[in-house]
């Protein structure tokens, strides 16, 4: 089984991500602000994070950026989630892999988790 950590604010975005994931047989770590994100578990390394960009103690590009310097989260996909936020802002600020626009289709998140994850099938 496949792990995914979210890391978004919205109880609502947060909520429906993890409930639709976990029907996708995923397994869904949510956190709902960079602290409770930074204090996880680091012995339990997802095979992709989901990032908001912008957090009430910070923001998902700080984040990424973070995940990308460490070794054992260097080759991990990051998705980045954000309603105000253009794709190509996100992307030359923070190496991520896929970028998803607020509001989205599920479909779509979906395809792209699965893009992302067949190489390490």
């Amino acid at each position: 089984m496949k792990t995914i950590f979210i890391l978004e604010d919205e109880t609502g975005i947060r909520d429906a991500l993890q409930l639709l994931l976990s029907f996708e047989d995923y397994d869904v770590r949510s956190f709902s602000t960079v602290e409770a994100f930074n204090n996880r578990d680091l012995s339990l390394v997802p095979d992709i994070f989901i990032l908001d960009v912008m957090m009430p103690d910070g923001n998902g590009i700080d984040v990424c950026n973070e995940l990308r310097m460490r070794p054992e989260t260097a080759n991990i996909p990051i998705m980045i989630m954000s309603a105000h936020a253009k794709d190509h802002e996100v992307i030359s600020r923070c190496n991520a892999d896929e970028f998803i626009s607020k509001p989205f289709d599920i479909d779509a998140v979906l395809l792209k988790i699965d893009n992302l994850l067949v190489p390490s099938n």
